[in-house]
């Protein structure tokens, strides 16, 4: 992997928790989102892009994870990840979309917690190789770029 993440003297589960409710607060202003895709870098992005990415994310380094601990190989990659738009991406996002998301990704966070939680610092900063630790996996978690791109959409809903 490159671009080792940096890791800090926060416990990596609370990395995780903090992201996907950082995540989830941007989301609660999408509902006003307007339906035209937001550029960023050379992707374009969207309510339900967004928290498609961030759940899909959270799935991959979690498979990762417990195929680590159970001793076996991750999973190749295929994710086609942010280089497509689906169609159900470019769906108005509602609140109803909101409850679900917000269901869908504090569950993740809490699997992910109770997981980290539950490993000391020598497993959470065992060298296997060239692979990230899995205390950077859980940093590398933290980035919110796909919620970023969508934005705070709270000034469309005072508007």
């Amino acid at each position: 992997m490159s671009d080792t993440p940096i890791t800090d003297d926060r416990h990596p589960a609370q990395v995780i928790e903090d992201a996907v409710a950082y995540a989830l607060r941007l989301a609660e202003t999408w509902p006003a989102w307007d339906g035209q895709p937001r550029a960023a870098e050379d992707r374009i992005y969207t309510p339900h892009k967004a928290i498609r990415r961030l759940g899909d994310h959270l799935l991959d380094h979690l498979a990762e994870l417990e195929a680590r601990l159970a001793g076996q190989p991750p999973l190749p990659d295929h994710w086609h990840a942010s280089a497509i738009t689906t169609p159900a991406d470019l769906a108005l996002f509602t609140h109803e979309d909101l409850d679900e998301a917000r269901s869908r990704l504090t569950r993740l966070a809490q699997i992910w917690s109770l997981r980290l939680r539950a490993l000391d610092d020598e497993r959470l900063d065992r060298i296997e190789g060239d692979a990230w630790t899995l205390r950077q996996v859980a940093f590398h978690l933290d980035n919110t770029f796909y919620a970023d791109a969508v934005g705070n959409l709270t000034s469309r809903q005072e508007a």
